[in-house]
């Protein structure tokens, strides 16, 4: 069994231009019978903030970006930057000022790219910038197949040339002309990437039946604070009128909806009571409504969401859905909770095949689960066991850490560094709850259990 992982660790995360990070291996170490309490504040969206960073380049002037999550993709983002010429200043953990007018290469780094799906969106942004670019094809989470082909058919009807050749997509266009583009699937990859290539293209360019999710929105809003015009964001047809004239601007990422949702989960699934603090509560509406069917309480506010368990929770089928449906990182974490509550559920993933990693990990700790296609049958009400498991992706690694708060006895979780990607301070904003983890290496991990594996 593989038990070893590499995190990104930060030795001074203040320090202004320090995008190196010191590569080590680590595991958490979680006692579980927790239950979590108290108030936690939501970061900024990572969803949003790997969209706006390649964004930043349709300009030379400044850009600066604020409530920035310190989190791995991001800083990897920050990196692919930086190697292609752009000028990068933190101005805080949380804050970055990014100047492009250096910025000149066209390929970024294959070794950076593998490390994050997102990467692709250089594709649109250096396209619109130099009517080139050269990316290598991204990494990310396996997720199940994830094609490209809505984006490329979208930047061929722009008037991009494109040619793919050992691991490289190579894409070149004289101009960019607006067009009109139906996505044959909705895809929030290839809206975003449509978005950044016709925010530059001459006249007018419409997408119809483009994603509707909060960080489309977010992405519009940043480009119309730069120049460009675009309407409709948020609605299935986004009607983008180019411009070259780009400027600088100074914008605040939206909170993280994932992380929201990700910790009124845990405050469910713990039997706990936790208010997630500065989010936008109709971003959360899906979310809101599973908790209440299994018998949460969950209080809105303006700028803050309770959720409490003070009894026994029921079972609920969870359907995942383009938003404003249950999003599908979300299904993860939901499963977890389900596992909790007495009866079976049934759980539907509806966007991605691949999103059941967490399922053998789960059985591993004791969970009755059976997946059949796209379905997951969950009968819950066991309680679950302390055991070693492996993260495979991102959500799936927030979903094992809320299972081993509800296990009974100590979890040793590796390969953390999937969850490194996507939560700021995750463990220490649930030891903040209560939570009792530990982040050791696997040397001394090894070195105090006895293990040789």
């Amino acid at each position: 069994m593989k038990n070893y992982l590499l995190t990104v660790k930060v030795e001074n995360r203040l320090a202004i231009n320090n995008f190196d990070a010191e590569v080590i291996m680590e595991n958490f170490i979680v006692k579980g019978s927790t239950n979590l309490n108290g108030k936690v504040k939501i970061s900024g969206s990572k969803n949003t903030a790997v969209a706006i960073l390649p964004a930043a380049i349709l300009t030379a002037e400044t850009v600066c970006l604020d409530n920035l999550p310190d989190i791995t993709d991001v800083r990897t983002m920050t990196k692919i930057l930086e190697t292609l010429g752009v000028s990068i200043r933190r101005r805080g953990r949380n804050s970055v000022e990014l100047t492009p007018a250096n910025l000149s290469k066209i390929a970024p780094s294959y070794e950076l790219v593998k490390k994050m799906r997102a990467s692709y969106y250089f594709m649109g942004s250096l396209l619109a910038r130099f009517g080139r670019a050269e990316v290598p094809i991204p990494g990310g989470c396996d997720l199940g197949p994830r094609p490209i082909d809505q984006h490329l058919k979208g930047f061929s009807a722009l008037g991009a040339e494109i040619n793919i050749e050992q691991g490289m997509i190579h894409l070149s266009a004289e101009k960019l002309a607006g067009a009109h583009i139906y996505l044959d699937v909705v895809s929030i990859g290839a809206t975003i990437n449509l978005m950044l290539a016709a925010a530059a293209a001459e006249g007018r360019t419409v997408l119809e039946n483009v994603a509707k999710e909060p960080e489309i929105v977010d992405l519009a809003n940043f480009l119309n604070a730069m120049g460009a015009t675009v309407r409709g964001a948020g609605t299935d047809v986004i009607r983008i009128d180019g411009t070259k004239n780009f400027k600088g601007v100074r914008h605040a990422i939206i909170p993280d909806r994932i992380e929201a949702g990700t910790f009124m989960l845990a405050a469910a699934a713990t039997k706990g009571n936790v208010t997630v603090e500065e989010v936008i509560p109709k971003h959360l509406e899906a979310i809101t409504a599973k908790l209440k069917e299994t018998g949460a309480k969950v209080t809105v506010e303006p700028e803050r969401i309770n959720v409490k368990v003070t009894a026994p929770l029921k079972p609920s089928d969870l359907k995942t859905f383009p938003y404003p449906g249950f999003p599908t990182d979300l299904q993860p974490p939901g499963m977890v909770l389900l596992t909790a509550a007495n009866g079976l559920s049934v759980v539907t993933e509806n966007v991605f095949d691949g999103r059941y990693n967490q399922v053998d990990e789960l059985k591993r700790m004791g969970a009755k689960i059976k997946v059949e296609g796209r379905t997951a049958l969950v009968e819950g009400g066991q309680a679950l066991s302390g055991a070693p498991v492996t993260v495979s992706d991102l959500r799936s690694g927030a979903a094992l850490m809320i299972a081993a708060l509800m296990a009974e006895g100590e979890s040793r979780i590796s390969e953390v560094e999937h969850i490194d990607r996507g939560y700021e301070n995750f463990e220490h904003k649930l030891i903040q709850l209560g939570a009792s983890i530990k982040r050791v290496s696997v040397d001394n991990y090894n070195q105090l259990s006895g293990s040789q594996d």
